[in-house]
């Protein structure tokens, strides 16, 4: 990709209406566009970002026997009555609107009512079970405050999978895996090292749910967090019994701010009784079919990754989530020595299927280098007229700051390991 072709800028200020250091720089480094509070548009460099992390959690949900589908978003109002959450007192975060005909719709803020009656098509004896479905589609959640960016925003991208199975033992063995699954998503996309399975409230069907928090400043979440043992407590079940339970001191504690990236449940039969979902156990009887629920916001991911991956001068990409792995820049563009070199550079990159952005604007150097580091790409490479006097190229990797000139078969050796 030519930098000169790309049709989104980057801006010098942060917007005013943007609280959250992601939705900052995401904004200013021509990531995202907001539209309207709680509603952005992915631009071309944040397309690419977000693609590769639903990439990761598609690959690890499929590892895990997950089969995609895409459910609609428009949502009958006679399910959700059902499980009496179609009511505004019950489930307040719902956009409703009417057809033509004057018949009630909704948009999905999550779909445990729409694919349990679906599968009511394609489960009936136990020798359909388990299955395991999940989708990677938009919601919509009419959130009172929509001002941290892609952290709380009302129209966004969700990974929902949802477990099918014929009892309490047989999602237990699920259950792990799906954390298992979950984890080896945060260590892909870079955040393993502070995200953690923290104890929450189950709600009405289960004892525990478990979030997977992410500890930084900026998360509207309170957790009590035990490094050694690596598990943590939202604040919301955070009494002496759980504590008890959980084999856990208040002294062992640290009380800090997280963001909450991921989320798993066990919903037992709350959804299938209501909605017909059963089967016949190999005695012939009917049974209702036991469901767990596990879901990962892909935008929340990324900002988090913002949030947690930045300094004074912009964003710092992990390599497995950055929209290109390479950032190019050749300086002086009407030297045609420095352009020879950059272009050949670029071809050579392009052959070895290397993800590079290459900087070929007739800018200045300084602007070429602040968006850079704005931008964040994990190396950036210079072609100049001092480079070429030298045979080298002046590599830079944004994460550990380290600055060294080598020449272009040994950086690309490097690159290659």
């Amino acid at each position: 990709m030519r930098q000169s072709q790309l049709f989104t800028k980057t801006r010098k200020e942060a917007p005013k209406d943007e609280v959250a250091i992601s939705a900052q720089l995401l904004t200013r480094a021509g990531f995202v566009h907001k539209d309207l509070a709680g509603a952005y548009t992915y631009l071309p460099l944040g397309q690419r970002v977000l693609d590769k992390i639903v990439s990761v959690i598609r690959e690890e949900m499929v590892a895990i026997g997950g089969q995609e589908v895409t459910l609609s978003i428009l949502q009958d109002p006679e399910l959700w009555k059902k499980t009496d959450r179609w009511d505004d007192a019950r489930l307040d975060v719902w956009f409703k609107s009417k057809l033509k005909n004057d018949q009630d719709v909704g948009l999905a803020t999550t779909n445990e009512e729409s694919i349990a009656a679906m599968m009511t098509d394609h489960i009936d004896s136990y020798r359909d079970l388990p299955r395991y479905v999940f989708q990677i589609q938009k919601k919509f959640r009419n959130e009172l405050r929509a001002r941290s960016g892609l952290l709380r925003a009302r129209e966004f991208l969700m990974k929902d999978l949802y477990s099918f199975s014929k009892n309490d033992a047989e999602l237990d063995i699920f259950y792990e895996q799906a954390k298992d699954a979950y984890h080896e998503i945060f260590r892909r996309v870079g955040l393993d090292d502070d995200t953690f399975l923290t104890f929450a409230s189950g709600g009405t069907f289960s004892k525990y749910s478990h979030e997977f928090q992410t500890v930084c400043p900026a998360g509207e979440d309170t957790i009590y967090l035990s490094r050694a043992k690596n598990i943590a407590i939202n604040k919301e079940v955070y009494t002496d019994q759980v504590l008890t339970e959980l084999g856990l001191k208040k002294s062992e504690l640290e009380e800090v701010s997280a963001i909450e990236v991921g989320n798993i449940f066990k919903l037992g039969t709350k959804y299938s009784e209501p909605l017909g979902l059963t089967f016949l156990d190999e005695q012939g009887k009917r049974r209702p079919v036991v469901m767990g629920s596990y879901g990962i916001g892909p935008g929340r991911v990324m900002a988090t990754v913002v949030e947690k991956f930045h300094d004074e001068h912009g964003m710092i990409w992990p390599e497995s989530i950055a929209p290109f792995r390479v950032h190019l820049l050749a300086l002086k563009m009407d030297d045609r020595e420095v352009k020879s070199q950059a272009d050949e550079l670029s071809a050579t990159l392009q052959q070895k299927g290397i993800e590079t952005l290459y900087d070929d604007r007739d800018v200045s150097a300084g602007t070429k280098f602040a968006e850079a580091d704005l931008i964040g790409i994990p190396w950036r490479v210079v072609v100049s007229a001092k480079t070429l006097t030298k045979k080298k190229v002046e590599v830079k990797h944004r994460m550990t700051g380290q600055t060294e000139d080598l020449t272009p078969a040994a950086w690309l050796k490097r690159l290659s390991a």
